[in-house]
């Protein structure tokens, strides 16, 4: 047992249609591969919200970011 993380990510239909949904889903897979190293063991559900293909790739990572730290997912 130890340095365990488990994923999963989810955008339902209000974030739009099946592109805009996989694009959302690769956004945040793309951002927790880049900060996993950073996190706790653990299991994560990340769930897509409907202006999530509006915003910039750093508005993204800054709210990604804070919702981790919020959570205290992040290693010390």
């Amino acid at each position: 047992m130890g340095l365990e993380k488990k994923v999963g990510f989810t955008a339902s239909k209000k974030v739009g249609n099946a592109v805009k949904r996989a694009r959302a889903k690769r956004r945040m897979r793309a951002l927790f591969n880049e900060l996993s190293s950073s996190l706790k063991s653990g299991v994560y559900v990340f769930v897509a919200k409907e202006n999530i293909n509006q915003m910039t790739y750093e508005e993204l990572k800054k709210s990604f970011l804070w919702s981790l730290r919020k959570l205290n997912c992040l290693e010390a």
